[in-house]
């Protein structure tokens, strides 16, 4: 079994990947925080266990054994961000340092077992999808809604990220998933949103970035 510090860097190649197809040592250092000779010093240890492909000025790539090991790793953090909303009634900006910690324990039942007081869910609290038992991942799907139109009725259904600090522009907005509004108007010079919330008629205004943050289903 991998230790804290090697599933720590799984999961982060596995979210680089994602994100960006092709993964470096810098980017890696970059996530991690530390310095490059040292990722590379992992890199190789990783390498050495078969859980990812690396050769010199080449991308790093999780194998087939790395990817299933990331994912139950995933699992595990976005059960737990499940579990402190929807049973200890956290808030869903209150979750992920928390789930960091619990991530690492190394019980299959302990998880299992949560998932089903949880009802098999198939999101985190965050939109984001919650792997199965075997590392499946499946794609949410959502668009931006930076790509939605004026007059578009949407859902909130996800974030391409979960900062705190976006959250809690949310909860300030009364944003939240399954949250309704209607794309009123787009500002041609900055790209902002005015949006109408279906729930209390309120217009809100959305900056470019946090549009591009959130993820949405068009209902009509």
């Amino acid at each position: 079994m991998p230790s804290q510090t090697k599933e720590n860097y799984l999961k982060a190649i596995y979210h680089l990947s994602e994100k960006n197809k092709q993964v470096s040592i810098s980017d890696i250092a970059k996530v991690m925080g530390v310095s490059k000779p040292t990722i590379n010093n992992m890199v190789k240890k990783m390498q050495e266990q078969s859980w990812l492909h690396y050769q010199k000025y080449k991308p790093i790539e999780l194998t087939a054994k790395g990817k299933k090991m990331a994912a139950l790793i995933i699992r595990k953090h976005r059960l737990t961000e499940m579990f402190l909303t929807q049973v200890m009634h956290f808030g869903w900006e209150e979750v992920h340092d928390i789930a960091e910690e619990i991530e690492h324990l190394k019980s299959d039942v302990f998880f299992d077992r949560m998932d089903e007081i949880l009802g098999f869910p198939k999101i985190d609290p965050h939109g984001s999808p919650i792997p199965d038992k075997q590392g499946n991942l499946v794609k949410i799907n959502a668009i931006n809604l930076s790509k939605t139109s004026i007059g578009d009725k949407v859902m909130l259904s996800g974030l391409t990220e979960s900062t705190k600090e976006l959250l809690l522009y949310l909860n300030k907005k009364n944003m939240q998933l399954g949250s309704v509004f209607t794309v009123q108007d787009i500002e041609n010079f900055d790209k902002s949103y005015e949006v109408i919330l279906e729930n209390s008629n309120e217009r809100i205004v959305l900056s470019s970035a946090v549009c591009k943050s959130l993820l949405v289903n068009v209902i009509s």
